[in-house]
């Protein structure tokens, strides 16, 4: 692939950013490019090293933030006639709910997702407390004279800290898995913005 045709794939895949942005952009894989070919390399094989424009569209679209994104999406590009702000007026008790509704059910299922994640990291915290008040409890019921309540107790208080321990993991790990849907599905977003540019 030549440098020509790749940059303007890839401006193609970035049209929905704010122009500046495109350009940032576009100069900056040329003038890499270019260096690579200054160092020796044709045009296919610097192309080759810096990565594909779907990856590279991918990285940039990720950088952008989502309110940069959306104030180039609602931005007006050409002065609106009369009756496209008739139709935009009338279709407002239409569009306008649905519009909330996505908006809304996106808010929902995040915070769902979120409060599964707080809610098992509160569970782990209560073990951890229970481990911790079950092992003073052994103690004072020792003290009090009764030995095999005394290590009853104790019992469970080393299984309340062995499933604090096993689940300080999955809690852990339920996190980052959260963390990396939340980026796609941000990501998804993005994309879809970008990529819905006319």
């Amino acid at each position: 692939m030549r440098k020509e045709q790749f940059i303007e794939e890839l401006k193609v895949k970035l049209r929905g950013l704010p122009k500046e942005d495109i350009e940032d952009r576009l100069s900056f894989y040329s003038e890499m490019i270019d260096d690579r070919v200054e160092d020796g390399l044709s045009e296919e094989e610097a192309i080759q090293e810096i990565g594909t424009s779907d990856e590279i569209a991918s990285k940039v679209i990720e950088s952008t933030s989502l309110t940069k994104i959306v104030k180039e999406k609602v931005r007006l590009k050409r002065k609106l006639e009369a009756w496209e702000i008739v139709l935009i007026i009338l279709g407002f008790p239409l569009w306008f709910p649905l519009l909330v509704m996505v908006l809304t059910f996106i808010l929902v299922f995040t915070i769902l997702l979120w409060s599964a994640v707080i809610v098992l990291w509160s569970v782990e915290g209560s073990l951890i407390v229970g481990a911790f008040s079950f092992l003073i409890e052994s103690v004072i019921i020792l003290f009090s004279g009764t030995f095999a309540a005394s290590v009853a107790t104790l019992g469970v208080s080393l299984l309340s800290a062995g499933v604090a321990i096993f689940l300080f993991y999955a809690c852990a790990k339920v996190t980052e898995l959260t963390a990396k849907l939340t980026r796609k599905i941000i990501l998804s977003i993005k994309k879809a913005l970008v990529g819905g540019e006319s």
